[in-house]
């Protein structure tokens, strides 16, 4: 998918760039698959803030996508490529043999016409679901499982993708998107391809407006509020934060120090921490 610039028509335009969406080949989403929500927009049951820079944005309707992708052994028509407003990733119809529609996650290079399949037994090829132990090393793969039967929960954003590296019994090793090198149990499922989309890096949302539409509030920087307000707060013009460290509005060390816990259960199966 290309990029589309804009000359700077207007002050929202100067540096404003989006995707064309060429391969989108419906608007409407399935109404069946479809239901409205409302989004917690960082406040608690009582109305009080509790997570700062959302709120706002523009009324969404949810799409319900199939992460776990259990129609085993069932054919799948590829009907069509669709935008979602929840994710940066495209979604794709599915009609299957037995009536069935659903949405999943769109492969890169997946297009309108292919079938897919899930199983034990399926292909190696793009879109098709199967268990870690039945793919090849090598294979790049996303919507992984970390609990066999729970859906897949890594490798879902746009252009994600991991690569299994290794198996021994019971046991595979992939490599994550972040650089992480993990182990997961063999009867976890993946989904084969990269996730669609990867050119929305690329793009520039050109004005703070565009940002606003999607949910986020505006970022202040603590260095620029009063001491009341924020402990990098104070000082005359523009002062250093006056702490050896950067930290938290609330008084706790941030940008760079590391938050897990040292206890966490699931240490004993990385292998080699995330990229920095």
């Amino acid at each position: 998918m290309s990029i589309r610039f804009y000359k700077p028509y207007t002050p929202g335009t100067r540096n404003f760039s989006r995707l064309d969406f060429v391969e989108l080949t419906k608007k409407k989403p399935e109404k069946k698959l479809t239901f409205g929500y409302k989004r917690a927009k960082g406040k608690n049951n009582r109305g009080i803030l509790t997570i700062r820079h959302r709120g706002g944005g523009h009324k969404r309707c949810y799409r319900q996508i199939d992460f776990w992708r259990r129609k085993i052994q069932t054919t799948g028509l590829v009907k069509a490529i669709e935008y979602d407003p929840n994710r940066n990733s495209f979604i794709a119809l599915i009609h299957y043999e037995t009536g069935q529609k659903s949405y999943i996650l769109a492969p890169q290079e997946l297009k309108t016409g292919n079938r897919i399949t899930s199983g034990k037994n399926s292909l190696i090829e793009i879109g098709n679901h199967l268990p870690l132990k039945n793919i090849p090393l090598g294979t790049q793969i996303h919507n992984i499982e970390f609990i066999p039967g729970k859906g897949g929960q890594i490798a879902r954003a746009a252009g994600s993708v991991a690569q299994l590296i290794a198996k021994e019994k019971n046991r595979c090793t992939i490599k994550l998107p972040s650089g992480e090198v993990r182990i997961v149990a063999s009867e976890c499922w993946a989904t084969i391809g990269q996730v669609s989309n990867i050119e929305i890096m690329n793009t520039n949302k050109g004005k703070a407006g565009r940002t606003r539409w999607l949910g986020i509030r505006p970022t202040v920087r603590g260095s620029v509020m009063n001491p009341v307000d924020h402990p990098h707060g104070g000082g005359e013009g523009r002062a250093p934060i006056g702490k050896k460290y950067p930290v938290t509005p609330w008084g706790k060390a941030t940008l760079g120090l590391k938050t897990r816990s040292k206890k966490k259960y699931s240490n004993q199966f990385i292998l080699r921490q995330r990229k920095k």
